[in-house]
């Protein structure tokens, strides 16, 4: 973590005297402190320092950005700027975010606080931020052209607003969208409520993170901007499992995850082991009477969804989104299915002249994941990760609740892999097998006797009334 010093120093080796030439020396010295994060790794809660209190939320694979109070008011300060981000150990990506990061970091206000962000332009084109879901002035809706002037490069704008309602929401672009969003330009913005909410429970473990994704080719580090569809890489947080954290949660707590979607398409996020209620939406918690008990919920793109849930089951529960080609990372999407092909009498052939030729595909995908086919640098593997029983044979939008009794409270270290109790595991089956029942005697009295087919016409009576037709 890097503060503004640091900041304003490196900047001015790499040519900041633009930035530093946008605002006054009163206006510079004037700045909240620039706190900036390169740690990919799931940073711990933030206990609010000042202002109102507030139940911290964690944000997988981020952090929360600290502010200052200035005379009542939170001031944040936000940089728009180039970042490296490690999308899982092996593979880096040459993004945009905001203070070292993509996504940027998570801002946190309680309900009627009045804030006020500093976004200072450090992109080669200029910018601005969208409040999404927010209630606030027209001016302050970041929307380029329309309710602002663009942010310029080496510029410093101010939005000010009070957070008038409590939910889960986003900040991103509203300039260059489908560049600067594809670049990974986007964060998490949570509101808690002042005081005890009827349709707002309080939780003991609150997470929460974005989706997005990428289209990075093989050995490559920048993003494809102009990618409508097919991308390789499904992430959260910009992150792809094996490089997603696990949601280490104590048995017996209440927790809350929430969750917002900034890719072009939807996704059913499936929980494994437990049920949970949709609590709130970005336009705010959800009646009581609307909720019911699910395992999967759809999230729409630029839809956030609050899921609860009790996590009573202990145990490694898979969290995923259930679109099967979103849990592989750098797929192929026009690979032929092999699965049947004898490729015995070629395969010589070939490894003659390529000697790190491998079958592909010739009995379905599964032995890739255990495969060491050479690949680019820069890539990660199409299906990867281990888990304690073997190859877990995921990538992408994959992770783990995992459920400790012996969790202590606000503990949110990887407790490791769970050790099953005796007889609560599947086990090969040794015993005799019965003899498969062929489909001519189970289906005696309803199939037709054998021997020569009849022919039959049909004839077609049509309604006098539609002699016409």
């Amino acid at each position: 973590m890097t503060t503004r010093r640091d900041f304003f120093k490196n900047l001015g080796m790499a040519g900041g005297a633009v930035a530093a030439a946008s605002v006054s020396s009163v206006a510079l010295a004037a700045l909240p402190e620039l706190v900036s994060m390169d740690n990919p790794d799931t940073a711990s809660p933030l206990t609010p320092p000042n202002g109102r209190p507030y139940n911290p939320v964690v944000t997988l694979n981020g952090w929360t950005l600290p502010w200052r109070m200035n005379n009542g008011v939170k001031e944040f300060h936000l940089v728009a700027e180039p970042v490296v981000r490690e999308i899982a150990p092996g593979m880096k990506a040459h993004l945009w975010g905001y203070n070292g990061q993509s996504p940027g970091p998570t801002i946190e206000v309680v309900e009627g606080d009045r804030v006020r962000i500093f976004v200072t332009n450090r992109l080669p084109e200029h910018t601005t931020i969208h409040w999404h879901g927010q209630r606030l002035p027209s001016g302050m809706d970041g929307v380029g052209g329309l309710n602002q002037k663009q942010i310029p490069v080496g510029k410093t704008f101010v939005y000010e607003f009070v957070a008038r309602r409590p939910g889960t929401f986003m900040y991103h672009p509203h300039a260059d969208e489908m560049t600067q969003m594809a670049m990974g330009m986007m964060g998490f913005w949570v509101t808690h409520p002042k005081e005890r909410h009827p349709l707002i429970e309080t939780v003991d473990r609150d997470f929460c993170f974005l989706l997005n994704a990428y289209d990075i080719d093989p050995g490559s580090y920048t993003p494809k901007v102009n990618t409508m569809l097919d991308f390789n890489l499904w992430t959260w947080n910009s992150r792809s499992f094996p490089g997603i954290d696990s949601l280490n949660v104590r048995k017996g707590d209440k927790v809350r995850i929430r969750i917002g979607n900034l890719t072009m398409t939807n996704h059913p996020m499936h929980l494994h082991g437990h049920e949970f209620v949709v609590s709130g939406t970005d336009g705010g918690p959800t009646p009581i009477g609307s909720r019911w008990p699910e395992v999967t919920t759809d999230v729409a793109v630029g839809q956030m969804r609050q899921l609860d849930f009790l996590a009573d089951e202990e145990g490694d529960w898979a969290f995923h989104c259930h679109k099967s080609h979103h849990t592989m990372n750098a797929m192929g999407h026009d690979v032929p299915t092999m699965i049947g092909v004898d490729h015995r009498g070629v395969v010589k052939q070939i490894t003659d002249l390529i000697p790190d030729y491998m079958v592909m595909g010739e009995r379905g995908m599964a032995d890739m994941g255990e495969m060491e086919m050479p690949i680019p640098d820069n890539t990660l593997p199409m299906m990867t990760g281990q888990g304690p029983y073997g190859a877990v044979e995921m990538g992408g939008m994959f992770s783990v609740l995992k459920v400790r009794r012996d969790q202590k409270p606000g503990d949110y270290r990887d407790p490791g892999w769970y050790k099953q109790p005796k007889n609560t595991q599947a086990y090969e089956w040794t015993g005799p097998v019965a003899a498969a029942t062929r489909s001519h005697d189970a289906g005696k009295g309803a199939m037709r006797p054998a021997g020569k087919a009849q022919s039959q016409e049909v004839v077609v009576r049509k309604p006098g009334s539609h002699g016409q037709h």
